[in-house]
């Protein structure tokens, strides 16, 4: 079953706990082999990785700083396109 995306509600919490712009930290859990597609989101910003123990999946934070709540739903929803990610 796959968990339907509310962006009004998710936009309504990144204002109340956010001034922007402000420093985000994007969490993804990616299939291994994947992680430039994550990098690719965003370009210019460090990304750290962690694979797990099985080898089969990275985990990939990268913090950026946004200037908007919908600049970071914009990145999440480029992120949903990626085959097999899972964003945190």
């Amino acid at each position: 079953m796959k968990h339907e995306f509310n962006r009004a509600s998710f936009k309504e919490k990144l204002e109340a706990q956010n001034s922007f712009p402000s420093l985000y930290m994007f969490k993804f859990i990616v299939p291994n082999g994947r992680e430039t597609e994550v990098a690719a989101l965003l370009p210019n910003n460090k990304m750290t990785l962690k694979t797990s123990s099985k080898g089969k999946y990275v985990s990939a934070t990268i913090k950026a700083l946004m200037p908007n709540s919908d600049a970071i739903l914009d990145i999440y929803e480029k992120a949903a396109k990626i085959e097999g990610v899972i964003s945190l």
